[in-house]
């Protein structure tokens, strides 16, 4: 729970490819300030920053590019394909993100913001769920989740169904969120249905 009283914080996350980026623009429009854990995972990797020294520390130079930047294609073959890898990477990236979430939801709040959305998708696995008073999380069928990776991200489906199996499954999503958004249909019924949830989150949270 946030213990700024006047300031609620809802965490949201799910599935990749199951539309979760609709339903954060929505919730947006609704009157949430954003705070989106995938621009600031970004962020602490690039150049200079103590977090990326320590990923060239554990990965080495197969990640690391001639300027000095991370090699995220080269990371991202390693990891996926490597569940230990990639707890060594989360663990080594976590500390800097949930960090910099924190300092972000606390200047929200001297701001006087009521409602943040953390838009997370590794909420749970970092820990950044306990910033959260509510969860909300968004899953779609994995037939539907593939395609919508390949399409979006230019992949094969073996790349889209390696960064799929990477993650948790439906069943954790629905059993550790207060609300879950099923995202099996059209665009146009995912930000309608959002919609109604950030109006009916903002009603329950502040009574």
């Amino acid at each position: 729970m946030n213990e700024d009283q006047h300031t609620i914080v809802v965490g949201l996350t799910g599935q990749t490819g199951a539309g979760k980026s609709t339903v954060s623009a929505v919730f947006v429009e609704h009157g949430f300030m954003l705070i989106d854990a995938d621009k600031i995972s970004h962020e602490v990797v690039e150049t200079g920053m103590p977090c990326l020294a320590e990923i060239f520390d554990y990965f080495g130079n197969s990640v690391r590019n001639p300027d000095n930047s991370l090699n995220r294609k080269a990371l991202a073959k390693i990891v996926f394909t490597d569940k230990r890898k990639l707890e060594s990477l989360n663990s080594i990236c976590y500390p800097f993100i949930t960090e910099e979430i924190f300092r972000r939801i606390n200047a929200y709040a001297a701001q006087g913001c009521h409602f943040i959305l953390l838009d997370a998708p590794t909420l749970f696995e970092s820990r950044a769920s306990d910033f959260c008073d509510m969860i909300i999380s968004v899953v779609a069928n994995p037939e539907i989740r593939c395609a919508r990776i390949m399409t979006r991200d230019s992949m094969t489906k073996e790349a889209a169904l390696e960064r799929m199996n990477a993650q948790l499954d439906e069943a954790f999503f629905i059993q550790h969120s207060d609300y879950v958004i099923h995202n099996n249909d059209n665009l146009e019924q995912l930000s309608e249905l959002s919609g109604e949830v950030a109006d009916k989150v903002k009603i329950y949270l502040s009574n």
